[in-house]
């Protein structure tokens, strides 16, 4: 997927800090464009898996590699260009400190009209849900800007806050957008990380918006809330057999893998 937004949406709208408007990460920017490619729903079902981790790893690498190569030919072509790669900080520890990237790929993306941001903060799209990779490029070059969709693609239905395993979304329908505890969610992603099966996905993948649904033939929305009770009634159940197997190799065990009801706190303290 790509878009363009000019830069003066940021201005126009006033969603963000102007801090992170494109003109003060760059002073010559006048246009964003913004590249997306999707992950695979059936992938991130089996999350927390090590194969999810590899899909994440391999869709943020060729994020980076287009947008670079986006950036050079523009800059070979007489139109300064730089790319902002796709996550925009060093690691997990240090969003522990300071929890905000130096660009936000998904306001871009929604100022490019390739989606709408939605309650929990990611970005949906009528095509994959929230289940996209982003990445922009900021140029000199003036561009015209893609629509932007009007409609709310977003339902509040509340589901990606019911199934967060780190209950980091708070707040109700009757606010735009979560309360979200950027600690928490990091804190989780980390503890997933020593197991090699990050990242968690759990809100990306519960989201019922997406095309991808009738594609992968998803629609059961309720099969990802009774999974810890049907598996620990019958380990082998059907349903969750490829799931199962996913998360089996490549990567460590977790203690949800018990099925057991768990804390966080106690998760961490026996991944240790």
């Amino acid at each position: 997927m790509v878009g363009f937004a000019p830069a003066a949406r940021w201005r126009e709208f006033q969603d963000l800090p102007e801090e992170f408007y494109p003109d003060n990460v760059w002073p010559l920017a006048k246009t964003v464009i913004v590249l997306g490619v999707p992950v695979w729903l059936p992938i991130v079902e089996a999350a927390p898996a090590q194969l999810g981790r590899e899909q994440y790893t391999i869709t943020n690498e060729l994020l980076d590699e287009s947008a670079y190569r986006l950036a050079a030919f523009l800059n070979r072509n007489g139109h300064a260009a730089i790319n902002i790669c796709r996550d925009g900080y060093g690691d997990s520890d240090v969003l522990m400190q300071v929890p905000v990237a130096v660009f936000s790929h998904v306001w871009a993306a929604h100022y490019a009209g390739l989606g709408k941001v939605g309650w929990n903060h990611t970005l949906l799209t009528r095509q994959f849900g929230p289940r996209l990779r982003l990445v922009s490029i900021l140029t000199a070059l003036e561009l015209d800007g893609d629509p932007l969709i009007e409609e709310d693609l977003c339902t509040k239905c509340l589901l990606c806050q019911k199934i967060c395993p780190a209950n980091a979304l708070a707040g109700d329908r009757k606010i735009p957008y979560a309360d979200m505890d950027k600690r928490a969610c990091t804190g989780n992603g980390r503890r997933l990380r020593r197991a090699y099966r990050n990242p968690c996905g759990f809100c990306i993948k519960v989201c019922p918006v997406g095309a991808d649904r009738e594609l992968f033939q998803s629609r059961d929305i309720q099969k990802y809330f009774k999974e810890q009770q049907v598996l620990s009634q019958e380990p082998a159940a059907p349903a969750y057999r490829s799931w199962q197997h996913l998360r089996k190799y490549g990567g460590y065990a977790l203690p949800e893998d018990l099925h057991r009801p768990n804390t966080i706190a106690k998760k961490e303290e026996e991944m240790k």
